[in-house]
């Protein structure tokens, strides 16, 4: 049986600490009923003397949340840790937290207080907080930059007065991997009464490396993490949960230990806290970031339709997700442009393939990304050119204040040429009359949309057009310099669309095969 790592997290406190990502009551409650649901085994639900609102909020919680530990941060004197105690006290499981720092830098300019003082506040404040509750857990801040002899006497009395968890934090994100894990190794070492407590790890993200030291301080005796979801706290932020978890899940062969977190709640935690907090994860961000399971890459894309394992470390559903996903872009390769044509019920030939996969690169340059919606317009398009029933030829049209709205409209069908002359209620809409007689269609204007794509007096114009029919419907667009041209061009367009969606096939012309519609 492995060991446990237990989980510590401080979303709502560290995390708030986040500048603008303060949280009402609701919103944290919200947070603390998943954290609980995904089985964190604490809970640092806030610092109760800092505000009213966050003495409420970490009240609330310790009446409601059912099984996770809940703890309250309190400094080392007695009204924070009677605060605190006030707080958590309905906890199933209470638990107190104070600190005082440690390093000389902080000793001397933050607290003021020599070396011995801050020994009797530790002696002082541990007692008074072990006498109230019998969940104690005391922190040395900027361990990373305090005196290791010093460290060591502070600890020790820590343990000696009550304290049952110490943690040891890299307050400020400074030591490196190697650094910070041999803090833990000498403390293991050099603390008579280490026995007596759990070791806490408790890692910031200033240099990138939050989550590297917490994996470090684990392999040298930390028991517990402290974390975030999504890596939210003061600055660059904290070690995240996810990347805790699943490093421990991924690695189990070089690290015999587990958690008892339930992953599969990854997603919705974190989506939880980036939608209250305002604070949107990063597409890369390891785990919980909308590309950690994407993938452009054509030789990516290849190996993970012949097996997932070859470019994915963990599944998506290991942490709340469907499925992988491979985004169509300028890096995708042929083999997953066939796989996505298919999910769209297209099944090209060869030929047509290679010709759409042409069409689908020079327009995979234009753009970041490529949507389903683009893909269809590119085989509707390739099908609408080989069944272009009815082309437009040209227009005349009489229009004015004065003048009568009149449309001549040249188009031909098939091979033949037709014209017709109609009225409107305006040139557009004569133009359309028109073109709805030669064609004997009468199909339903839905969207009429004029843009224009070049700048100056002689822009040219972009006319969008759908139309709707029996349930199908068709868009398309027309360019030109003269509106009421495109307006034509445009409608032609989406009625040889909508013709093509109603047959719902085409035939082939390049290598005589069939494309079955949408």
């Amino acid at each position: 049986m492995t060991e446990k790592i237990y989980i510590f997290d401080t979303t709502l406190r560290d995390g708030e600490q986040s500048p603008g990502a303060s949280m009402n009551l609701e919103e944290k409650l919200q947070i603390a009923e998943v954290l609980d649901e995904m089985k964190v085994d604490i809970i640092e639900a806030g610092f109760p003397i800092a505000s009213n609102g966050d003495f409420e909020a970490v009240r609330e919680i310790s009446k409601k949340i059912k099984n996770s530990t809940i703890a309250g941060l309190a400094r080392a004197n007695l009204k924070d840790i009677e605060r605190s105690w006030e707080a958590v006290q309905y906890a199933k499981s209470p638990r107190i937290h104070t600190f005082i720092a440690t390093s000389p830098l902080h000793m001397k300019y933050k607290l003021k207080k020599t070396e011995q003082e801050v020994l009797e506040a530790i002696k002082k404040t541990v007692t008074y907080a072990r006498n109230l509750c019998p969940n104690i857990e005391w922190s040395c801040e900027d361990a990373g930059r305090s005196n290791l002899d010093y460290l060591y006497q502070c600890i020790e009395l820590a343990i000696d007065c009550g304290a049952t968890t110490i943690n040891i934090p890299d307050t400020v994100g400074y030591t490196l991997p190697d650094e910070f894990g041999k803090i833990f190794k000498k403390v293991k070492n050099n603390v008579a009464n280490i026995d007596k407590a759990i070791l806490s790890a408790h890692t910031h993200n200033d240099l990138g490396l939050a989550t590297a030291n917490n994996v470090a301080a684990i392999k040298e005796g930390a028991r517990q993490v402290e974390c975030t979801i999504n890596g939210m706290g003061e600055r660059a932020g904290n070690s995240s949960l996810e990347e805790i978890v699943m490093t421990l899940k991924v690695k189990k062969d070089l690290m015999p230990f587990h958690t008892d977190i339930k992953s599969n709640f990854i997603i919705k935690a974190s989506r939880l806290v980036s939608s209250i907090t305002g604070f949107p994860v990063q597409p890369n961000k390891a785990i919980v970031g909308a590309n950690a399971f994407a993938h452009e890459a054509g030789i990516h894309q290849d190996g993970m339709l012949k097996h997932s394992g070859t470019y994915e470390i963990m599944t998506p559903e290991s942490v709340g997700l469907n499925k992988s996903s491979l985004v169509l872009g300028k890096h995708s390769g042929k083999h997953a442009f066939s796989e996505k044509l298919k999910e769209l019920g297209y099944e090209p030939g060869n030929n047509a393939l290679m010709e759409l996969f042409g069409r689908f690169k020079d327009l995979a340059d234009k753009k970041k990304e490529i949507f389903e919606e683009d893909l269809i317009a590119l085989v509707e398009d390739r099908a609408a050119s080989y069944n272009e029933h009815i082309k437009f030829v040209s227009l005349e049209v009489n229009a004015g204040s004065l003048e009568k709205h009149e449309a001549r409209l040249s188009i031909q069908i098939e091979n033949e040429e037709k014209m017709k002359q109609c009225n409107g209620n305006g040139p557009v809409d004569a133009t359309f009359n028109a073109i709805k007689e030669i064609t004997s269609t009468n199909y339903s204007l839905k969207l009429y949309q004029v843009n224009a794509i070049t700048a100056g007096t002689d822009a040219q114009g972009e006319v969008t057009v759908r139309l709707e029919d029996d349930g199908f419907s068709a868009q398309a667009k027309g360019s030109d310099p003269d509106i009421i041209v495109a307006s034509a061009k445009a409608y032609i367009n989406a009625l040889n669309r909508l013709i093509f969606k109603k047959t719902k096939k085409f035939t082939d012309k390049s290598d005589d095969l069939k494309i079955e519609g949408v």
